[in-house]
């Protein structure tokens, strides 16, 4: 990452590159979300509604990110939309608990659902390019809110993950017990992101510490996460 300062024409293409990444976010999590919803229905899966709805969390996430950047200036919503994406983090963390709960103690056995284990494959491939871009845009603007977004795409990955390990035991072996049980250890990570989020706490990853800001000031992302600095 480069150290010297972010030209007010590169902060600009990169805050029209964060929100059509957000856009693209939104776009294939409420397809996605629609499809699991759908399959899980049929399958009478637990885990598959429940991937679906937190696909709708996901894009809450993006959509605030929208908020953010259309705005004239991003800076200026930077706290209040990092805050709005921690309460995202804790309503993902509360659905995910409640309905791996749910599951181990009386859910019904799903069956087999082919198109469940596509869709978790396809999240899979398409969920770590949008990780990927997020962070290095994230970085390079000094935007804690794009930092905390791409974490929460990256818990959208893992639950894919969990997903399409939960479908396969439970259509080769039969282990419906295996994926509410990964779930709990999802949900707890979500709620320190969402701890991280509320608090301005990105900082490692938003912006190096002390780059040369454009009026020749330095930056203490550290200690601010990039949320009160101005442009």
């Amino acid at each position: 990452m480069s150290t010297s300062a972010v030209t007010p024409r590169r902060r600009a293409v990169l805050s029209r590159r964060s929100l059509w990444l957000a856009y693209a976010t939104a776009g294939y999590n409420l397809l996605e979300g629609l499809v699991a919803i759908a399959a899980g229905a049929a399958a009478s899966s637990a885990a598959l509604v429940g991937f679906g709805l937190d696909s709708f969390v996901e894009v809450s996430s993006a959509a605030v990110l929208i908020w953010q950047f259309r705005s004239r200036v991003p800076e200026d919503r930077e706290r209040l939309a990092l805050r709005l994406i921690g309460l995202s983090f804790f309503a993902l963390a509360a659905w995910v608990s409640v309905d791996a709960l749910r599951s181990l103690v009386g859910g019904a056995d799903a069956e087999a659902s082919p198109v469940g284990i596509g869709l978790a494959v396809a999240s899979l491939i398409v969920m770590p390019l949008l990780v990927a871009a997020k962070r290095r845009t994230g970085r390079e603007l000094g935007s804690a809110t794009v930092i905390a977004d791409s974490t929460q795409t990256l818990l959208c990955t893992y639950l894919s993950a969990v997903l399409l390990v939960g479908l396969l035991l439970n259509a080769l072996w039969g282990w419906s017990w295996a994926d509410p049980l990964a779930a709990f250890v999802i949900a707890g990570v979500a709620v320190r992101e969402g701890v991280q989020a509320w608090r301005g706490e990105h900082c490692d990853d938003c912006g190096p510490v002390g780059i040369a800001e454009t009026d020749g000031r330095t930056s203490d992302c550290a200690d601010n996460c990039c949320t009160d600095r101005e442009v």
